[in-house]
C-alpha cells in the first residue's frame, strides 16, 4: 500500500508564511519549523541547566519540528485573520483538527499512534508545548528583525507586537534566550565573526 504522510511532510517546502506582508526574504514552512525546532531544543536546555527542570529536550525539539504540519493541508492563516474573533479561531481550530486526522491517516496503522503523540497536546507534556509556543514566537521575533535590517518597516510593529507576546508567555527559559540570543540577530556577519 502507498502512504502519503512523507510525501506530504515535504510539501512543507512549498507553504510560504507571512502571507499578509511583504517580504524580503519568503520564508516557508520547513525552513520555520527547524528553527522553532533548534529553539524549543535551547529553551529545554536552558530550562535544565539554569532552573533545574528535566524537560526532554530531544522531544521538545521533535514536538516543534511537527507543530505546524497541519498547514501542509490548511495553509498558513496569518495571525490577524486566525485570531480576529472567538468564532473564526472556534472554526481554525476544528479546521486544524480535521487536518490532523487527515495527516495520520496518511500512515500505516502500526505507525499512526506514535504520531498522534507528536500531533497531539496532552497535558503530560504540557510544559513541552509551552516552550515549543515559546520557540515559535521567538522564531517570528527573529523574522521581523530580519526583515527590519533589509529596511523592510512592513515589520517593525510585527516585531513590538510579537516581542510583548513572548513577555505575555511568562517562560524563564524564553526571556533568557532573548537576552543572551536575540541581539546577535541585529549585527552584521562580520560582527558575529
Amino acid at each position: 500500500m502507498d502512504y502519503k504522510f512523507f510525501a506530504m511532510i515535504s510539501r512543507m517546502k512549498y507553504i510560504d508564511r507571512w502571507a499578509l506582508m511583504r517580504n524580503t526574504i519568503s520564508e516557508n514552512l520547513s525552513e520555520h519549523s527547524l528553527e522553532v525546532a533548534f529553539i524549543a531544543h535551547a529553551l529545554a536546555l536552558l530550562g535544565n541547566k539554569r532552573l533545574a527542570k528535566s524537560y526532554n529536550a530531544e522531544r521538545a525539539a521533535l514536538l516543534a519540528m511537527y507543530h505546524d504540519t497541519t498547514e501542509i493541508i490548511t495553509g498558513d492563516l496569518p495571525t490577524p485573520i486566525k485570531y480576529y474573533n472567538k468564532q473564526i479561531k472556534s472554526v481554525y481550530n476544528e479546521i486544524e483538527e480535521n487536518a490532523e486526522r487527515q495527516m495520520l491517516s496518511y500512515l500505516p496503522d502500526d505507525l499512526r499512534e506514535e504520531y498522534v503523540s507528536i500531533f497531539r497536546h496532552t497535558d503530560e507534556e504540557r510544559d513541552l508545548w509551552r516552550l515549543v509556543k515559546a520557540a515559535d514566537k521567538l522564531s517570528a521575533l527573529i523574522k521581523c528583525i530580519e526583515e527590519r535590517r533589509m529596511g523592510n518597516e512592513d515589520f517593525r510593529s510585527a516585531e513590538v507586537s510579537t516581542l510583548a507576546a513572548i513577555h505575555k508567555l511568562d517562560c524563564e527559559e524564553a526571556e533568557m534566550f532573548l537576552a543572551e540570543f536575540i541581539p546577535s540577530y541585529d549585527l552584521t556577519l562580520d560582527e558575529q565573526a
